[in-house]
């Protein structure tokens, strides 16, 4: 099984940015965990605070993947771009977040990923990607 982690603005600063809401492990530290805790599967992880780079990512390896694990960050409320580009690729797409969205602004009540994705993650703290890998496992 080979999954693709893509994540969106900001969550490059995991484990620095807002410890109360987001924790205090970096996602590089998680992803090694997540590789031990899944040995059979082949993880591989993006990054970028670009909307048009994680649209090319998610055109790039959505024909060929096993799953896509999104977290589109702040661009899940306001990206009709990335949203259009998980209907387009045929992979599947598991749309996460750390925090409960629906406990947070308004406007992040809404997102533009969900109508695309197999299912949707949220308010797990980290272990949402934990849960997103399981949910292809199952």
């Amino acid at each position: 099984m080979k999954l693709m982690i893509i994540n969106g603005p900001n969550l490059n600063l995991l484990g620095k940015r807002e410890p109360e809401v987001y924790g205090s492990t970096t996602f590089e530290d998680y992803l090694g965990q997540l590789k031990k805790k899944f040995p059979e599967v082949e993880l591989e992880y993006y990054q970028s605070n670009i909307e048009g780079e994680l649209i090319g990512k998610i055109q790039e390896v959505g024909f060929d993947y096993d799953g896509i694990i999104l977290n589109a960050a702040a661009y899940t409320h306001t990206s009709v771009g990335i949203g259009d580009a998980v209907k387009a690729v045929e992979t599947p797409v598991i749309e996460v977040h750390i925090s409960n969205t629906h406990q947070r602004e308004e406007y992040r009540h809404v997102s533009f990923i969900s109508p695309g994705a197999k299912g949707v993650i949220l308010g797990f703290g980290l272990q949402s990607y934990d849960l997103a890998i399981q949910s292809f496992l199952g």
